[in-house]
Formats: structure tokens, sequence, C-alpha cells
């Protein structure tokens, strides 16, 4: 991958999308992602990206710019006018602990750490925004810009409300964006109610006792009860799960405590979940502690199961989402604008805000060719900076419009 693959520059775009922001801030935006995505930071870790994201809103003019929200987060804070009405759009900041294996110029300079998902793009787009509405003033109300930390594993979000996000910054409503590989530049995409899954997290021990491998019936070995058991969980979304609800069970680990001529006495299986409904996340877990109990024993043996939930489904608000759709058919090419089919079983800590406020979470293409996300050769297209910065500026100035007044 070079500098002239998936992140191609703005003059390479259709017309349409390379005139939605100054020629001056789409090299800007590219200038602020690519310096992020050299310099990758891991959740609640992010304090060189909170440095700089910080440094380029007091350069926009943000009337205030708040750092520390919930560990590393940050929001800014924009006014004009009058009304009391305030919404936010957020971003999110850190990196994925891939190694990435991209050729282009700005390669992560941290081993091990890379930004793989687009949350550098993501967060140079609300730059981008934060820009264009502070020299872009038509609007009546209060703008927060989230910049939020840890959203790969499902902290940041829950971080910043427990620092009092909604008691010190008050919001009525929230939007955010987030890319997908697999769409071309300059479409959007979103739903109504349910667009992404949860996400639960389970680890299940299996004890026994380990052994020689050519004696196995001197000791009581768990890796015959974990492969079992491993094969039996697969029915719990095949037999117990009604077939019109959507549900995913993965187990994604094996580890255990043996070697190629010892059997293990130890065994841990972990994995995640996926689902739509509390009753189905709960139905899920009581079979799984069943089935695990039932199997080990058949197996003689001891067994502990740990189930965590880790993201809430992800669920918009449908009047909301019919703004959002309205403003993207003035960014984008109306063609390119469309109501996601089914919802995606991948999980987006930007759940938590909507427990809270009403929101729309939206997605925008990141190229044909783009590799997937959490690939250590993906890479975020500059091309869709300006469809989001000028996106999240269109939606701040429609839900603040100006009142007109007789």
């Amino acid at each position: 991958m070079n500098d002239h693959g998936p992140s191609a520059s703005l003059s390479t775009l259709p017309p349409c999308l390379s005139a939605l922001v100054p020629d001056k801030l789409g090299e800007e935006m590219k200038t602020w992602r690519r310096h992020l995505h050299s310099h990758p930071e891991f959740g609640f870790e992010e304090t060189g990206t909170s440095a700089y994201v910080a440094g380029v809103l007091r350069e926009s003019g943000l009337d205030e710019v708040v750092e520390g929200v919930g560990g590393t987060g940050i929001v800014a804070t924009l006014r004009r006018g009058g009304s009391p009405r305030t919404i936010a759009l957020r971003a999110d900041m850190d990196a994925l602990r891939i190694h990435e294996r991209g050729g282009h110029s700005y390669v992560s300079r941290t081993p091990g750490l890379m930004h793989a998902c687009g949350h550098d793009g993501h967060t140079a787009m609300l730059l981008g925004a934060a820009r264009l509405l502070a020299a872009e003033p038509d609007f009546d109300g209060t703008l927060r810009f989230i910049f939020q930390p840890a959203e790969e594993w499902g902290q940041g979000a829950q971080a910043m409300i427990d620092d009092g996000l909604l008691e010190r910054f008050p919001f009525g409503e929230i939007y955010g964006l987030h890319n997908m590989p697999g769409l071309p530049v300059g479409r959007f995409e979103t739903r109504p109610g349910p667009l992404m899954s949860a996400e639960d997290n389970f680890e299940i021990v299996l004890a026994g006792k380990g052994g020689h491998a050519a004696r196995p019936h001197w000791g009581n070995e768990v890796m015959v009860g974990a492969c079992s058991l491993v094969t039996n969980l697969q029915t719990i979304v095949s037999r117990r799960i009604d077939p019109t609800d959507i549900a995913v069970v993965s187990v994604t680990e094996l580890l255990t405590d043996g070697t190629r001529n010892v059997l293990p006495g130890k065994a841990r299986i972990l994995g995640d979940c996926r689902s739509f409904r509390p009753e189905t996340s709960a139905l899920i877990e009581r079979q799984m502690r069943a089935i695990a109990q039932g199997t080990a024993a058949a197996f003689n043996l001891d067994v502990e199961v740990g189930y965590s939930r880790v993201f809430v489904p992800l669920v918009n608000d449908a009047a909301l989402v019919e703004e959002a759709l309205s403003v993207a058919r003035g960014v984008c090419d109306p063609a390119e604008v469309r109501v996601a089919a089914e919802p995606m079983t991948a999980s987006e800590d930007f759940a938590r805000f909507l427990e809270h406020v009403p929101g729309c979470f939206a997605f925008i293409g990141n190229g044909l060719e783009s590799p997937p996300l959490h690939n250590a050769e993906y890479d975020f297209n500059d091309g869709s900076l300006a469809v989001g910065a000028r996106y999240f500026a269109e939606i701040a100035k429609r839900r603040l419009a100006k009142t007109v007044r007789g």
C-alpha cells in the first residue's frame, strides 16, 4: 500500500465531494489524520493524541476545550446565539494492538499499535467540522465536540459518563460516524432502530487432572471435554434462539496448560456473543451456563463460567435518522444515501450515549477496495474526510437552525 492507494488525495475525488470543504481545510484534515495515524495510542493511553487534538481545537477558536474527561477524553464547546438547544458530535481516538503492514509514508511509528479501525480519520473529520462551524457560525445554540477514548474495548463512553459528561456538558441529542470498507467513498448509510449489536464476553475454565500423553487413564485431562464444550456451545443459537432473532456465539480462544506430550489439566475457553435484545442476551447466558455445567459433569471436570456485558445494542432514534438522511442527501449524491436493510452484528461504544439521549449513528464509505477493519493493511481513506466533516457541520446547522422571528 502506498500514498496513492486507499488514501486518495482530495483532488482525485468527484467534484461534488472535493468541493465540500475549502482546499486549505481539506489539506489540514489530511495532515491531522496522517499525524494521528503515525502516532497510535491504545485506549485510556491517548495522552499524545488528546494533546494534539486539544491544540487543533484551540487554534480553531472553540469557546472551551476541556481535557481529561473520562481519563483522556476531550469535550470542546462552541456557542452561538441565545438558544438553549444543545447537540453533540462525537469521534473516537484509540488505536488497536495490531502491528501495521502498510507501506505508506505515515505508517505507525509504534510497533504493535496501529489505527486499524479508522479512528484517526474519525477524529480528523470532527476536527474539520469544528473548524468549519467556528468559521461558519450560522446556527443558534450550543455544540459539544466529544473526542472519546477507549472505544475499541467498550469502556470509554461509560468512563466519560461516569466522569459527569452529561451533567457538566449537557446535550439533547448526539451524532456519530464510522467508516465502512466495501462501500464507495461518498456512500452514506444508516437505519432507524437497532443498527449494531450488543457484545457480551465469556470465559469458561475447565479443571481436571493433567498427565502424560501416553497414559490418559492415569489422570483426568480437559482437552476432550473442552473440545466437546466448544461444539456444544454452537447449539445455543441453532437450537435455543428463535430463528427470527439475531444472535451469534463465537469461541475465539482455547488455551490450555498442556504441551505436545502433556495432557492438560486446565483449559480456558473465551469468546463473545452478539445480540440485539436484553432477553436474547439473558437466554444465551443461561444456556451457556447450563451447557458448561452439563458438559463438565459428563467428563468429571470442575467448571467456572464468567459472563460480562461490554457493549449494549446501538439503537438509533427514528426521527433523527430521517434528519440525518435528509442532511446527507445535501452532502452526498442522493443516490448514494441509503437506508441499511439489516442491522449488523458488530458493536460500537457510541451506544452508551444513546442510552441517555436520542441520536443517530451512520456509516460512510471507505472505498470498494479497502482492506477490512481490524486488518494489518487497513488505512482510512482520506477522500472521506470532506464527506464526514461537511455532514457533521450540516447536521449541526440543521438541528440548531436559527428561528425566523416576525
